[in-house]
């Protein structure tokens, strides 16, 4: 079964908005980055040069199950079915059914 990126980007942020009861910014790729999927919190709540606070980092990493906080701009999806079924699982508070792994060199 493959989820698109559009499902994908649905079910990630529903799932963080129900856990957190906070909204976060679940967006799509651009042009050749189009496959790839970016968490980070709204630009509302960003700080200076785009980054996220540490409270956000600090929760998004624990949201997602990460063993640190997520990086100041984000957390960034490849384009892959696993990646986006790792995602949907981590943002939901599951272990991952499926791990990403690249195919490229």
């Amino acid at each position: 079964m493959s989820i698109d990126r559009n499902q994908a980007i649905l079910e990630i942020r529903k799932a963080l908005k129900v856990r957190s009861s906070k909204a976060w910014s679940v967006t799509g790729g651009r042009g050749t980055a189009w496959g790839w999927i970016e968490i980070s919190a709204p630009p509302r709540r960003r700080v200076e040069y785009d980054y996220m606070t540490e409270a956000d980092q600090a929760e998004l990493g624990q949201l997602l199950g990460l063993s640190a906080p997520a990086h100041p701009q984000g957390v960034q999806i490849p384009s892959q079915y696993d990646y986006r079924q790792e995602y949907i699982d981590r943002a939901n508070g599951r272990t991952p059914t499926l791990y990403g792994h690249s195919d490229w060199d």
